[in-house]
């Protein structure tokens, strides 16, 4: 698959174009419009058919699906996830975190470079792209670095990697810290295409912090992180996009002061994207305070202000997605005292639910806006934005609301176990997975038949 008018590749392992109706399903889809029960008719991996509920006759061979009681809509995207490979094989690799993120519903997801080695030149790239196509579920980009070995001190040569099939640029995991290289990398990137997806915090404020500067940690002990560590970057580095007319994408915002920063910025008119995460949008620092290492992620999660800011930023358009850094880590590497264990969570296979679970039925966010923001995050990086409309690709997911689960009870999909809403139970469940046309998830409890 590939990307409109630019250089980034998706690739997945061959696939069958699914032939599949359907039946009576709420479709919502806030691109198209399309809100409220339709059959829906997918031919040779095609929207081929949207009509009125029992009005679509299945072709012969065709399988049917009762879709009644359940919610149809554009397959989810991630423009940031970690699939460890090369070289971390043991946390994740490309089959088992596409199975992970079909079966959270993802059509497609994206890739960060922070791997053993990095993806900072050709070879390793071209690898990749090569593996993805022989073992991705779904289609699969991956980003390179934009520093050599992501030192943050010599720039990579991010033509040829354009060229090659990267789908952005970062150092995911380190922010650039020296001004005139992130200065650099914008002018490079101006001249190759791209987008520059960053990592923001300052180093020397952050220091060995493992969670939020706040009240808990000071009760718990821990050495805090700062928001300012988080906003002063972000801010920062806005101005240098401005000044060089670059386009950046922030990662993972967590803090008020980040939202207000981006806010500022896309009012004097930066070319900057953003994203938030589920678990910032669903939880605090005091969800920490059991120190639990599968709630140490860096960003931290933050105090209620931070999290209103960031909710409020999804309802105002400032955050322009909903992205899960979903982050494997081996059980042993998770099993130490909190201030050594790494950072990160997975993600990919309760994120839809946990917001819908915490913002959504509350009424603190629509399903309609929430759905958009999990199908947007491609678009930042001039990838694919999933639609519902005739003729379009098929990437759907097919949604029981109604569905409670227990995270991590019956296991995950994903090799690793590290999930920040383990033993929370939540409301939804994906049932069907679409992605670019083949049936990439089902869950065994779906009924099918053939017409």
């Amino acid at each position: 698959m590939s990307a409109r008018d630019c250089g980034a590749r998706l690739v997945c392992a061959p696939t069958r174009s699914a032939d599949l109706l359907v039946r009576g399903a709420h479709a919502l889809d806030p691109r198209t419009g399309i809100d409220g029960e339709h059959d829906v008719l997918v031919r040779d991996g095609q929207i081929a058919e949207i009509g009125a509920p029992g009005s679509l006759a299945a072709p012969a061979g065709c399988e049917v699906i009762d879709g009644s009681g359940r919610h149809l809509f554009p397959a989810f995207v991630d423009p940031h996830v970690h699939l460890r490979t090369p070289g971390q094989e043991h946390k994740e690799d490309l089959e088992t975190g596409t199975r992970s993120a079909a079966a959270g519903g993802y059509c497609a997801i994206v890739a960060m470079p922070n791997t053993a080695p990095v993806v900072d030149c050709a070879p390793i790239i071209g690898a990749l792209l090569d593996a993805g196509a022989r073992e991705a579920r779904i289609p699969v980009g991956f980003s390179a670095c934009i520093t050599r070995g992501m030192d943050g001190a010599e720039l990579t040569e991010m033509a040829e990697l354009r060229a090659l099939g990267a789908a952005c640029f970062t150092d995911d995991g380190r922010p650039v810290v020296n001004a005139g290289v992130m200065r650099r990398a914008l002018q490079y990137q101006r001249l190759c295409g791209g987008v520059l997806a960053l990592h923001e915090e300052d180093p020397s404020l952050s220091g060995e912090g493992a969670m939020h500067e706040g009240a808990v940690s000071a009760l718990l002990g821990v050495a805090g992180i700062p928001s300012i560590s988080e906003s002063t970057m972000v801010a920062r580095d806005c101005a240098l996009a401005l000044y060089e007319g670059g386009r950046i994408h922030i990662q993972h915002l967590s803090a008020r002061e980040s939202v207000e920063a981006i806010a500022a910025a896309k009012a004097s008119g930066v070319a900057v994207t953003c994203e938030a995460s589920p678990h910032h949008l669903t939880m605090l620092d005091e969800d920490v305070r059991e120190l639990d290492t599968r709630r140490k992620m860096n960003p931290p999660l933050r105090e209620a202000g931070d999290r209103e800011a960031l909710i409020d930023g999804l309802r105002s358009g400032v955050i322009d997605c909903i992205a899960t850094d979903h982050a494997p880590h081996a059980r042993d590497e998770k099993e130490v005292p909190f201030e050594r264990a790494p950072m990160g969570t997975t993600g990919l296979e309760s994120a839809f639910s946990a917001v819908y679970t915490d913002l959504v039925l509350p009424g603190t966010l629509s399903l309609g806006l929430v759905v958009e923001k999990l199908t947007a995050g491609m678009g930042c990086i001039d990838l694919l934005v999933p639609q519902i409309a005739v003729g379009e690709p098929a990437n759907l997911v097919l949604v029981d609301l109604a569905a409670e689960w227990v995270v991590g009870e019956a296991g995950y999909e994903s090799r690793s176990e590290n999930c920040c809403f383990a033993g929370r139970t939540l409301k939804s469940r994906v049932l069907l997975t679409v992605a670019a046309g083949a049936v990439a998830y089902r869950q065994r409890s779906i009924l099918l038949s053939a017409a």
